[in-house]
């Protein structure tokens, strides 16, 4: 019984990435990464995340997380440090 609830375990938690949320559609990625572009970012990757679209970027050197609303306004942002 262990067996089978530790392999049930690994199988869960294998699996959990592929629950992740959908890709950003091609042609909002690609209204993203021209306003970004346009405001000097090297836009690297493109992600969903809770309902926001969330990039991942470079600007003067630093390594930033873009946090995007529907109108591709940036309303949140992070710097990797």
């Amino acid at each position: 019984m262990t067996k089978i609830l530790a392999a049930a375990l690994a199988a869960f938690t294998l699996a959990a990435p592929a629950m992740a949320s959908p890709d950003v559609d091609a042609d909002t990625a690609a209204k993203v990464r021209e306003k970004l572009t346009a405001e000097g970012y090297e836009v690297r990757r493109i992600d969903n995340e809770d309902g926001m679209i969330e990039v991942y970027a470079l600007k003067d050197g630093a390594r930033l997380e873009l946090y995007l609303d529907a109108d591709l306004n940036v309303v949140r942002s992070k710097t990797d440090d």
